[in-house]
C-alpha cells in the first residue's frame, strides 16, 4: 500500500472527485462512516460518545460519524469548536444533517462550561478537530481543546490523525499534538501514520471512493499489508509435491553456534519450502541434526575452532547446483578463514542468497565485494550490522535508516532488510517497503535466525517473485511474533516461540486481506 504526503492526499481526492466522478460530499459520508463502523465494533458499550469538531473538513467527518453513531442508539453529544456559521462546503452540510444540537464553544472560557466539561467525560471521545492537511502549529482554542482531550479519561479515537499532528513528520512530533487509543484515517497512510508514534493502538486505514488510479504518491514508500501477503499464501494444487516449493540450502553453524542455523533451517520448513538442508561443521552436524527431524544437513570441513573451511568450498559448490535458495550467515562465526569462505561463496554463487549475521559481518570492510549483480540477493542487518557494513556508527544509521537503506540497496544492486522497530526492505531502485508487525519481545537472541529461513523458505516457494516474498516474510515474521505475545507476553518470548505462533499467523492473513479496511499496528 502507498503511503503519500499530505499534499498527495489532497489532490487524490480532488481528482477522485473530478476525474472519477466521486462527490466529495460521498468521499466525507464514507469517511465518517468509517469511524463510526470502528468505534461500533471495538467500543461496542461505551456511552456515551463525545465528538469534538473543528469547522473544517476534519469536523464534517466527525459530524458524519455523530450523526450515524445516534442512528445506532449511541448516546452522542457534539462539541463544535467554532460558531456554526463559520462552517464551509461539505462541512457545512453535514452539520445541517446533524439531528442534534451541539455545545458551540468559542473561546477557552467557553471550553470551561459545565455542558462542555461532561462531553470530555465521555466513555470514547472522537478527535474531529484538525486533519492531515493542518500545518503546526496549534494555536489559541484548539491548544485548550486538546489539552482537554489528553486530561480527560476517556478513550480516544483520532478521525484521520490526531489533532495537532503533522501528517509529514516522520519522527517525533511537536507542539501541542492530542493523544489517541486508535486512528481511522481514509485511503493511504501518510508519513506520521507509519512513522509517527502517534498511537500505541491501530490505526485504520480505510477505503472511502478512491480508485486506485487516483492514488499516486513520489515518495516510493509502501507499507506492507495483508493484501501484498495473501497472494503467495493461498492454496496449493491437489498434486501438490515436495519439489514443487523448493529446496533451502542454510550454509551455517559453529561450535557453540548450532542453534542458529538448524533455527533458520527449520524455519524454511515451516514457511512452506519443501526440503531444507543445513550444511554444517563436520563436529556440530549430530547437534544440528537432533533439533529436527524434519532437517537434512551435509558435513563441511572445518577449521580447527569448529568453523567452516576455506576447504569446503568445492563441497558448497556441490551442493549449491541443486538448490534454490542459500542461505548463509546463522552460525558460521566471525573466524577468518570462514569469513574468506563466505565472500567466496557470496561471489560466485549464481542462486538467489539471503545473508544474516557473521555472513554480513564477513564483508566488513571489504563492501565493494558485495553485489547483487547476476542473481537476488538478500541481506538482513540489525543497526550494528549496517553500520560495520557501511563503515559508520550505529547513531548514524539510527539517524536516517531510509537513507541508509536505500542507498545501500542502490550502490551493491541487492535488497537490504534492515531490521528494527518498523523495519525497512528496499530495492536498488530506491523503493522501500516498511513492515508494521512486530513487538519489543522479539528483541531475543535468534528471531534473525528464525527471519532469515523464513525469507530463504518464501523465496524458494516464490522464485520468480523474490522481492514480493521477502516482503511477505518480515510480514509474516512480526505478525508471528504477534500472534506469540497474546499468549505469553513480551518478556518471555524466545526465537523458537515465532516458529510455534507462524501457523496462526498464516491463517490470519487471508481473513485480513479481504474487507474495506486495512488495520496496521500503532
Amino acid at each position: 500500500m502507498k503511503i503519500v504526503s499530505a499534499a498527495e492526499m489532497r489532490e487524490i481526492d480532488r481528482v477522485t472527485s473530478e476525474r472519477f466522478g466521486v462527490p466529495s460530499l460521498t468521499l466525507m459520508e464514507n469517511a465518517g462512516s468509517a469511524v463510526a463502523d470502528f468505534v461500533l465494533g471495538k467500543y461496542s458499550s461505551a456511552q456515551p460518545i463525545g465528538v469534538i469538531c473543528g469547522k473544517g473538513n476534519n469536523g464534517g467527518d466527525g459530524f458524519v460519524a455523530a450523526r450515524k453513531l445516534l442512528s445506532a442508539g449511541k448516546d452522542v453529544r457534539v462539541l463544535l469548536l467554532a460558531d456554526h456559521s463559520e462552517l464551509r462546503g461539505d462541512a457545512a452540510k453535514m452539520f445541517g444533517r446533524l439531528s442534534v444540537s451541539p455545545v458551540t464553544v468559542r473561546s477557552n472560557e467557553d471550553l470551561k462550561t459545565e455542558q462542555a466539561r461532561a462531553i470530555f467525560e465521555s466513555d470514547v471521545l472522537l478527535d474531529a478537530i484538525l486533519g492531515t492537511g493542518f500545518r503546526p502549529p496549534v494555536s489559541g482554542l484548539y491548544v485548550e481543546a486538546i489539552g482537554a482531550i489528553n486530561a480527560s479519561a476517556a478513550r480516544v479515537v483520532a478521525v484521520d490523525i490526531p489533532s495537532g499532528a503533522d501528517a509529514d513528520v516522520m519522527g517525533r512530533q511537536m507542539g501541542a499534538v492530542a493523544r489517541a487509543d486508535a486512528v481511522v484515517t481514509f485511503t493511504a497512510p501518510r508519513p506520521a501514520h507509519i512513522f509517527g508514534n502517534l498511537t500505541a493502538g491501530p490505526i485504520v486505514i480505510s477505503s472511502i471512493g478512491s480508485p486506485d488510479e487516483a492514488i499516486v504518491s513520489s515518495l516510493n514508500l509502501n507499507v506492507i499489508t495483508a493484501r501484498e501477503v495473501a497472494p503467495l499464501i493461498g492454496p496449493r494444487p491437489a498434486d501438490s509435491n515436495k519439489g514443487n516449493f523448493g529446496h533451502v540450502l542454510v550454509i551455517g553453524g559453529s561450535l557453540g553456534k548450532s542453534g542458529a542455523a538448524a533455527m533458520a533451517g527449520f524455519s524454511a520448513l515451516r514457511m512452506g519450502t519443501g526440503l531444507s538442508t543445513v550444511a554444517t561443521p563436520r563436529s556440530v552436524l549430530a547437534t544440528v541434526a537432533g533439533f529436527h527431524p524434519e532437517l537434512m544437513t551435509e558435513p563441511l570441513l572445518e577449521t580447527d575452532a569448529g568453523t567452516i573451511s576455506q576447504k569446503a568450498l568445492e563441497q558448497i559448490e556441490e551442493l549449491a547446483k541443486s538448490k534454490t535458495v542459500l542461505a548463509i550467515g546463522p552460525g558460521v562465526s566471525r573466524n577468518s578463514e570462514t569469513a574468506e569462505c563466505v565472500r567466496t561463496v557470496v561471489k560466485t554463487t549464481k542462486v538467489p542468497i539471503v545473508l544474516d549475521a557473521d555472513g554480513l559481518n564477513a564483508f566488513e570492510g571489504r563492501t565493494s565485494e558485495l553485489n547483487g549483480n547476476g542473481r537476488s540477493l538478500v541481506i538482513t542487518p540489525h543497526p550494528g550490522e549496517m553500520a560495520r557494513l557501511a563503515g559508520c556508527s550505529m547513531a548514524d544509521v539510527q539517524r536516517d535508516r531510509m537513507k541508509m537503506a536505500r542507498a545501500f540497496a542502490r550502490d551493491h544492486n541487492l535488497i537490504v532488510v534492515l531490521k528494527g522497530h518498523r523495519t525497512l526492505i528496499a530495492k536498488p531502485s530506491g523503493e522501500v517497503w516498511v513492515n508494521t508487525t512486530g513487538n519489543p519481545g522479539m528483541a531475543t537472541g535468534g528471531t534473525g535466525d528464525i527471519l532469515t529461513g523464513m525469507v530463504s523458505g518464501m523465496i524458494a516457494q516464490n522464485p520468480g517473485r523474490v522481492f514480493e516474498a521477502v516482503i511477505a516474510a518480515v510480514h509474516l515474521h512480526g505478525l508471528a511474533g504477534d500472534v506469540a505475545r497474546e499468549s505469553m507476553g513480551e518478556q518471555c518470548m524466545v526465537a523458537t516461540d515465532l516458529i510455534k505462533a507462524l501457523p496462526t499467523a498464516l491463517r490470519q492473513v487471508p481473513a485480513a486481506a479481504q474487507g474495506g479496511a486495512v488495520r496496521i499496528a500503532g
